[in-house]
């Protein structure tokens, strides 16, 4: 389980130590969002123990988790996205720190340190540390976590109501035999990452002469 030893090692509450996180790496649709969160005092026991790797918590643990952090009067989020048409121009690992970018932007102060789930640092404006598996380790970035995934998990599921044979509202965009089943029904849309492997196999199969080889 996350714990906040992490940020007060590195002087929270006095300084303020945000955690970020994005999700949406790895779907062949929809964009990459990240959250940045800030714990202005130390998370309390019943908030705290509510707060996990978004991964490895229930949809229903997850919700209540976004809402009790959502409405909490000492904790502070920003959100950022990077979208499909960045991704297919900059690649997934920029548009990921270019989603953090903009979630730090939007935090509305520059904290004194960032905690930044990975082993690689977006360009930032203060001071930051990679934490490999910061999301079971790190308070800040597992609330970071749980904000960006339940806001995705949202955003795919408006989508799925007008692609509705992809199955969005259930596998958030990545590979899973719906999705494959729906593009071969259907075809790709917007939403979908051109360069990402599996869909520029399906185009090209689409672009192949009828009998060629």
């Amino acid at each position: 389980m996350p714990d906040y030893s992490l940020e007060l090692a590195n002087g929270a509450p006095e300084q303020r130590i945000v955690g970020l996180d994005e999700v949406g790496r790895g779907p062949l649709a929809g964009p990459v969002i990240a959250a940045s969160l800030v714990f202005l005092t130390p998370p309390e026991p019943p908030l705290a123990a509510m707060i996990d790797d978004s991964k490895r918590l229930s949809a229903k643990r997850r919700d209540a988790a976004f809402a009790a952090l959502m409405a909490h009067p000492a904790v502070r989020i920003g959100l950022g996205a990077a979208s499909v048409p960045e991704i297919e121009r900059i690649n997934i690992g920029k548009a990921c720190h270019l989603a953090m970018q903009r979630a730090l932007a939007h935090l509305g102060f520059m904290p004194d340190m960032a905690l930044v789930d990975g082993n690689r640092l977006p360009a930032l404006g203060c001071p930051a540390l990679a934490v490999v598996g910061g999301d079971r380790k790190s308070l800040s970035i597992a609330g970071a976590s749980i904000i960006a995934k339940v806001i995705r998990d949202r955003l795919m599921t408006r989508l799925s109501e007008r692609h509705t044979t992809y199955g969005w509202e259930k596998n958030a965009g990545y590979g899973t035999a719906l999705h494959m089943a729906g593009l071969k029904q259907t075809g790709v849309t917007p939403h979908h990452r051109r360069e990402f492997a599996p869909i520029r196999a399906l185009l090209a199969c689409a672009a192949q002469p009828v009998g060629a080889i």
